[in-house]
C-alpha cells in the first residue's frame, strides 16, 4: 500500500542526528511567541470561550477583542518584568485597526512574523493565486508597520495548502512553524529552494489547551513548568526547542495571567542553561551551522 505523502522533508529519528549547541552552551532554547489577531464582526471564522462551535456574535467578538484592548498590554508588562524577547504572529489587519500595537512591539525589538491578514479566513482553501495575494498583502502591510519584511510564518489557525511552502519562499520567507513534527528546527523543500520548520507547539498553547480541553490558568502554568523540567533533562543528550504559545484574549486575562507569571519566572530561575530567544533569531543561528547537523 503506497500513503500519499508530502515530500517536503524526509523521516529523521531524533537520537540519531548528530549533536550541537545553541548559544553560549545552551542545549534548550526558550521561545515565548504570542499571536495578535483581528476579527471580522458577525461573520467569518473565529475562536469562542465556550468551544470549538464559534458562534459570530457580539460576545465572542468582544471576548477576542479584550486581547488587542487589553490583554496584549498586561501580557507587554508581564514580558517586560521578566525581560523575555518575545514574537508575534500579527494578522495584519490588526496593527491597521490598532495603531498602538506595532510601536510597542518595535520598542521592545520584538519580531513580527506573518499570520495572514485575519483570523477570519484561512488559506488553505484559496486558489494558489488569492493564496499568493494573502501571503504578499500579510508580508507587506507588517514591513510597512515595523520597517522590515518578516522572514518567518505561522498561517491562521496553523492551516496550509499544498503550495504554501512554495509561495512562503518565492515571497522571501526563510522559516514557519505551521508543521509540529519536531522539538528540533529542520529543513523542508520547495520548489525554489528550502525553507526551514521552527518549533512551535500546539501542546504548549493556550487556545487549544484551555479553550478546546478547558484547561485552567493554573494548570497551562503546571504544563509550561513539566515541559521545561523533562526537556531541560533532555537537552542533556541532544538540542531542543521549547515554544510557549500564547494569545493575549486567553493568557492575557488577569486570573491566567497570574499563573503564567509564576511559571515564566520558574523557569527563568535557570536562564544560564538556557538560549532564550526569538524565532527568527533562531532559524538565523540554523543557517549559519555546518550542512549535515540539521536534517
Amino acid at each position: 500500500m503506497k500513503l500519499p505523502e508530502h515530500r517536503r522533508y524526509r523521516h529523521s529519528a531524533i537520537p540519531e542526528r548528530p549533536g550541537y549547541e545553541w548559544p553560549n552552551g545552551a542545549r534548550l532554547a526558550l521561545l515565548v511567541v504570542n499571536n495578535i489577531e483581528h476579527f471580522a464582526f458577525r461573520a467569518g471564522l473565529g475562536s469562542d470561550v465556550t468551544g470549538p462551535a464559534a458562534v459570530q456574535n457580539q460576545r465572542a467578538y468582544a471576548w477576542r477583542d479584550y486581547g488587542n484592548r487589553v490583554g496584549l498590554w498586561n501580557l507587554l508588562e508581564l514580558l517586560d518584568e521578566l525581560g523575555v524577547p518575545a514574537a508575534h504572529n500579527i494578522n495584519s489587519a490588526a496593527l491597521d485597526a490598532c495603531p498602538e500595537i506595532a510601536p510597542a512591539l518595535v520598542a521592545r525589538g520584538d519580531e513580527f512574523v506573518g499570520h495572514g491578514r485575519t483570523n477570519s479566513e484561512r488559506q488553505d482553501g484559496l486558489w494558489e493565486g488569492d493564496e499568493r495575494r494573502l501571503i504578499e498583502e500579510s508580508r507587506d502591510a507588517l514591513a510597512r508597520h515595523s520597517g522590515a519584511a518578516p522572514k518567518g510564518w505561522l498561517g491562521p489557525y496553523i492551516a496550509q495548502s499544498a503550495a504554501t511552502l512554495d509561495l512562503l519562499r518565492e515571497a522571501g520567507f526563510t522559516y514557519v512553524m505551521d508543521w509540529p513534527a519536531d522539538d528540533q528546527p529542520f529543513w523542508m523543500e520547495t520548489r525554489t529552494g528550502r525553507i526551514l520548520s521552527v518549533p512551535y507547539s500546539v501542546e504548549l498553547n493556550d487556545s487549544p489547551a484551555l479553550v478546546m480541553r478547558h484547561h485552567t490558568g493554573r494548570e497551562f502554568a503546571e504544563m509550561i513548568l513539566d515541559q521545561f523540567e523533562e526537556m531541560l533533562r533532555q537537552s542533556e543528550q541532544r538540542p531542543l526547542v521549547m515554544s510557549v504559545v500564547l494569545h493575549p484574549f486567553i493568557v492575557g486575562q488577569p486570573h491566567r495571567l497570574r499563573p503564567l507569571r509564576d511559571a515564566l519566572a520558574r523557569v527563568l530561575q535557570r536562564r544560564g542553561r538556557l538560549w532564550v530567544a526569538r524565532p527568527g533569531e533562531l532559524a538565523a543561528y540554523v543557517e549559519g551551522l555546518p550542512a549535515g547537523l540539521v536534517p
